[in-house]
């Protein structure tokens, strides 16, 4: 049987592609540039070209497929529940969603889409202290508009439970809010970032207008950057609790953000210090 992962070079998708090779599976991964995905994944990945906001345009990378993950993104709202007819009426039985933070039209339509479904809920992805890179090279510095702690959870976590729903039995229907084992304030990751990249990391405060401003300006709409930065001006218990649903899933702890501020270290290094960790 073969799974179609949709976004799948995205901070989360391009884990599940991996995931489900490591597991022996047949994977079909969509992509808007093929070309730019070769050598991202391990061999056998069938690359095809499209996106999952344009459903009318991927019968072809339907065929076949019995299997979906999708992650809901800005601008699925509304051709999500398309995308979902379709796959259903193309064959697929099961399927995967990770929400966009709520049970909007996408996640609706999943569920009441007649197949084996299971919705993945994670709390603040890791990977979006990736936001941080160009400040923290050029700068030295942070800056954001609140420090409440969030539970986050390591993306390839997120895979990994994504991976176990979609092939093993018994996720049918189920509903997984997902986080990292600790719940950390900014300035607690920023500490572990600086451990990691070797250089110390200022915190800066800016002003809730400023932080959605500063979303506007890279080309997010005004609601959803004024929903993004409300999200995180509460100190709301679901994005704060940790809870040991990847532990449950997977068999294994969950990843910390120790490992991930390790892996990613690099990125965050200034250039010059980038350039002769790369230097041949």
């Amino acid at each position: 049987m073969t799974t179609l992962v949709t976004g799948a070079t995205g901070n989360t998708g391009r884990h599940v592609v991996r995931e489900l090779m490591r597991r022996g599976e047949r994977v079909r991964a969509l992509t808007r540039n093929p070309a730019a995905a070769v050598g991202l994944f391990p061999p056998g990945v069938e690359l095809v070209a499209g996106t999952h906001t344009a459903p009318e345009t991927l019968d072809p990378a339907l065929e076949g497929v019995s299997r979906l993950h999708i992650t809901v993104t800005s601008g699925l709202a509304e051709v999500g529940p398309e995308l979902v007819r379709r796959a259903v009426e193309a064959g697929v039985r099961r399927i995967t969603v990770v929400w966009g933070g709520a049970v909007g039209p996408v996640e609706q339509a999943v569920a009441d889409s007649g197949v084996e479904w299971t919705r993945l809920e994670p709390q603040e992805f890791m990977s979006n202290t990736l936001n941080w890179i160009d400040t923290v090279r050029a700068e030295g510095i942070v800056r954001e508009p609140y420090d409440f702690p969030s539970a986050l959870v390591h993306e390839a976590d997120i895979a990994a439970v994504a991976a176990v729903a979609l092939l093993d039995n018994g996720h049918a229907g189920r509903a997984y809010n997902l986080t990292g084992p600790q719940s950390l304030t900014p300035r607690e990751r920023i500490a572990i970032l600086s451990r990691a990249v070797g250089r110390d990391i200022a915190f800066v405060p800016i002003t809730h207008e400023q932080a959605v401003d500063r979303l506007i300006a890279t080309g997010v709409p005004r609601a959803d950057a004024e929903y993004v930065i409300d999200w995180y001006s509460t100190s709301d218990d679901a994005a704060t609790t940790v809870v040991d649903t990847v532990d449950q899933i997977t068999g294994r702890p969950a990843r910390t953000f120790t490992q991930w501020a390790d892996e990613h270290a690099e990125r965050f290094q200034e250039p010059a210090v980038t350039d002769r960790l790369t230097t041949p």
